[in-house]
């Protein structure tokens, strides 16, 4: 019997310390909110309203929760001015946010420029051998496509009934004594030069060398495109093959927009290919393609290389480094430190004693993890390159991005309305409406 009887006075005992625990607890005095704690100020100071920081433009006389349900936090005398576009945060809170910030230097951004390119042929260097006159290729000297040949070196024997009776007319006048028989001849060569055969083609089948007239090779190149077979007959103008000279070739850039209008007629560029690697070839822009690619939307560079060895091959994907000339110093930040709404691009400029100011920007081209600051910033100013989004989510709640233009304003009326006229008192936990405690 005795232990049933200290069981039930232990569970007693137990009920009992629960109720007093629970009782003791709900005597306590409630935990100051957080928003109330950032009522202090830094410095004494006169309280001059009381505002919800998600509608800053509603004033009130005291302290409490704001019709929306929000802890009211104050506004003082020593931030005078209707709204205010700093944020202030105590140092401690910087100091658990991680904020780093970095100067705003002039300098010249780095104008190399690295895209893509193609090597091609070069149109210029391509010379079409045609058949003068209706004939029959009697025999091919070249046979396939892309086979290199050497100026003068035969190409293709035709049978022509023209050119035989033009060479007949030119002989049978060859013994002429008198003026007029003379002219023939004269007349019957300049026939047969019209006809397409050369001096040296006359004087071969002056001397018996056969029916067939050779066509030789007009200059140095490679037989990019064959279009004819032994045996075939051809008409007068039509196109036996096309050769294309390699002592120079073009190379096809793809330029993006952004950088277009930096590259000019006579930009120098470096070359490099893989099937040669360490290697460089030189040259310069010869033009910009007036019409830009659908797909990509890039603009195309052609550029003019050497090539007297011939190692550099049409169809070679290729590094295209263009040199455009020196820009004059601007000032650049870190890329990191901008904010990119969509509507606007902004910066969080850090001032003193923990003063953190939005500020609208615009911006030029990048390089390097910067970008250069057309409007909004002179050079010596600090940026917050790290927390800076929490810093603009404070700015949001307290207003001060609505006063920054967020509707619209152009960054140079920005900047003339981002003065500091007062400051904005931030706890630790309110400056983090979006991340919480730090």
């Amino acid at each position: 019997m005795k232990r049933p009887l200290l069981i039930l006075a232990a569970v007693v005992v137990a009920v009992v310390l629960l109720a007093v625990g629970y009782l003791g607890g709900r005597h306590q005095a409630t935990p100051v909110p957080t928003h109330a704690s950032a009522a202090a100020p830094d410095s004494a100071g006169k309280v001059l309203y009381w505002y919800d920081p998600m509608l800053p433009d509603q004033h009130f006389d005291k302290p409490g929760l704001s019709p929306m349900g929000m802890q009211m936090v104050p506004r003082y005398a020593d931030g005078s001015g209707a709204a205010g576009d700093v944020v202030r945060i105590d140092p401690a809170t910087v100091q658990n946010l991680g904020v780093r910030t970095a100067p705003v230097e002039r300098r010249v951004l780095s104008t190399a420029l690295r895209v893509p390119g193609t090597l091609a042929w070069n149109p210029r260097e391509a010379v079409t051998v045609s058949a003068r006159v209706d004939a029959v290729v009697s025999r091919l000297h070249v046979r396939a496509p892309y086979t290199k040949v050497a100026a003068g070196e035969p190409l293709a024997e035709l049978l022509a009934p023209q050119w035989s009776s033009a060479l007949a007319e030119y002989d049978a006048l060859r013994g002429a004594q008198s003026a007029d028989a003379k002219a023939l001849r004269g007349a019957a060569y300049e026939r047969l030069l019209a006809l397409g055969l050369t001096p040296a083609d006359i004087r071969a089948a002056s001397r018996g060398a056969g029916a067939a007239i050779t066509v030789h090779a007009p200059q140095a190149g490679t037989v990019t495109a064959l279009e004819v077979r032994e045996g075939q007959r051809v008409g007068a103008g039509q196109t036996l093959m096309t050769l294309n000279g390699l002592a120079t070739v073009w190379v096809e850039a793809a330029l993006p927009q952004a950088v277009a209008g930096t590259v000019h007629a006579g930009t120098p560029v470096t070359v490099t290919v893989d099937a040669f690697p360490g290697q460089e070839f030189h040259g310069s822009v010869e033009t910009l393609l007036p019409d830009l690619d659908s797909a990509t939307r890039t603009q195309r560079a052609r550029i003019v290389l050497g090539n007297p060895d011939g190692r550099l091959s049409p169809g070679l994907f290729a590094t295209v480094q263009l040199n455009p000339a020196e820009a004059e110093a601007m000032p650049v930040v870190p890329s990191d430190a901008l904010i990119a709404t969509g509507q606007q691009t902004r910066v969080i400029v850090a001032e003193t004693d923990g003063r953190f100011r939005p500020l609208a920007v615009r911006t030029g081209r990048s390089a390097d993890g910067y970008t250069e600051i057309l409007d909004g910033l002179h050079g010596g100013e600090k940026v917050v390159v790290s927390g800076q989004f929490l810093i603009d989510s404070e700015a949001s709640l307290s207003g001060a991005l609505g006063r920054l233009g967020e509707d619209g304003a152009t960054p140079a009326a920005a900047t003339s309305a981002a003065h500091p006229a007062s400051s904005h008192d931030a706890h630790a936990g309110h400056a983090m409406p979006a991340g919480g405690q730090p």
